[in-house]
């Protein structure tokens, strides 16, 4: 029976076929995301837009994304994430192209990317990294391998985070040549959230020169300073950046913690 990762894949792949991914228009854009990570001098935090999830956050669209943006880059985050896929969380390229075209620091495309067809997306719509997937490659949704996608990925010199959530998959990401590997505390088939997860998976390869960024179930100060002790480098946060009531204010404590 197909967990929920499997059906994220599969309504992928209807999108790609009804053609959402397809772009006439370029929009180019040279910001660096693990440039902004690596010279930060407090807590790299990248702070995600998106405006509903399966895991049940759900947040009301008539809220200017651009505001948003605004806040969290004024609390401090040196990188945006952007949601884009369509059925389950409510994403949209054209959002991400009006954001890309009012906001000055890098923009991470977080989506299921399983087709070179999305890559070339992310690229006409202005980002500068794009999320990949280990389990995705593993469960065999593509048909290149990883190593191929990234290639392809660096050739529109878009910066790769490359997303696991076990120790087997962070084995991977780590010999891939990823510009950034994650450690996802959501399990994806079933979003079940542990946040020791990226401490047990990082306590057996402290002194790696990867920039590790911790994703998902992040919502203070003190987790930051958590997962900092554990080994990660950045940290992606979007749940509990959108559903709180000042988004400068909140950025600004995580990156400050």
């Amino acid at each position: 029976m197909p967990d929920f990762l499997d059906i994220l894949a599969q309504d992928t792949m209807k999108s790609i076929e009804s053609g959402y991914y397809e772009c006439d228009s370029e929009i180019e854009s040279k910001f660096s995301l693990k440039k902004n990570i690596t010279e930060c001098e407090k807590n790299p935090i990248i702070s995600e837009i998106k405006f509903s999830s399966p895991s049940g956050f759900i947040i009301k669209k008539e809220l200017n994304a651009i505001d948003i943006a605004s806040s969290m880059i004024r609390g401090g985050a040196i990188g945006i994430s952007i949601v884009t896929e369509p059925k389950h969380f409510n994403g949209s390229l054209e959002d991400f192209k009006i954001l890309r075209k009012n906001i000055s620091i890098p923009i991470l495309m977080k989506d299921f990317i399983i087709n070179k067809v999305q890559i070339e997306a992310a690229f006409k719509s202005g980002a500068n990294a794009i999320l990949l997937i280990q389990a995705l490659f593993d469960r065999n949704y593509c048909n290149h391998s990883i190593d191929k996608m990234i290639e392809y990925a660096h050739s529109f010199n878009l910066e790769i985070l490359l997303e696991t959530h076990t120790e087997e998959e962070f084995k991977k990401a780590i010999n891939a040549d990823a510009d950034l590997v994650g450690i996802n505390n959501r399990d994806l088939r079933n979003f079940t959230v542990e946040l020791n997860r990226t401490w047990r998976i990082l306590k057996e390869y402290h002194g790696n020169d990867h920039v590790i960024v911790a994703e998902s179930g992040i919502k203070s100060p003190n987790d930051v300073i958590y997962l900092r002790e554990a080994g990660a480098r950045a940290f992606l946060i979007g749940t509990s950046i959108m559903s709180s009531t000042n988004v400068e204010k909140k950025v600004r404590e995580l990156v400050e913690a």
